[in-house]
């Protein structure tokens, strides 16, 4: 299925949502999550513990199971623009296979945005280029940041008391 710009932008914010709602809900309502009116930072969720003020701001980047990387070599791949990238310890990017057909999501990499941008290949267009395997015995160099759907609200929750 070949999506055009309005469809990748409506695709783009349903999965936002999805796993904004996902983890809330997995969390036993511990987690919040906000939105950006405006996305010109590269920030589409900030997640906070229930009653504290730590926040972790979350770029999302999501590719369907019915992609030719992810049907085809079984590899996620996507890239992020370097001259508007700003790694910071608050901010992580999530990178999420999202089946459309069943409305599921998972596995995701929940990425520190300073290891994306000391690990991951500089490309020819001046982007960073994140490829992870989606194998689930893989030992590439993105797998400790592989979690399921069920992990990723614990996982959040434990970042966000390091912040």
């Amino acid at each position: 299925m070949l999506l055009d710009n309005r469809d990748s932008a409506r695709k783009g914010k349903a999965v936002e949502h999805l796993v904004a709602a996902t983890c809330i809900l997995a969390s036993g309502f511990e987690l919040n999550v906000s939105t950006s009116l405006i996305d010109d930072e590269g920030v589409d969720l900030v997640f906070h513990r229930r009653e504290h003020s730590r926040t972790l701001a979350v770029q999302v980047k999501s590719r369907s199971t019915d992609g030719s990387q992810l049907q085809r070599r079984g590899r996620f791949v996507a890239t992020v623009r370097r001259s508007t990238f700003r790694p910071r310890a608050d901010l992580h990017m999530l990178f999420v296979v999202i089946d459309t057909a069943q409305g599921l999501f998972g596995p995701v990499w929940l990425v520190p945005s300073d290891e994306l941008a000391s690990r991951a290949r500089v490309d020819s267009r001046d982007r960073y280029r994140f490829v992870a395997s989606i194998k689930p015995g893989t030992r590439d160099q993105w797998r400790p940041y592989r979690h399921s759907r069920a992990e990723l609200p614990g996982r959040i929750l434990e970042i966000l008391a390091t912040l």
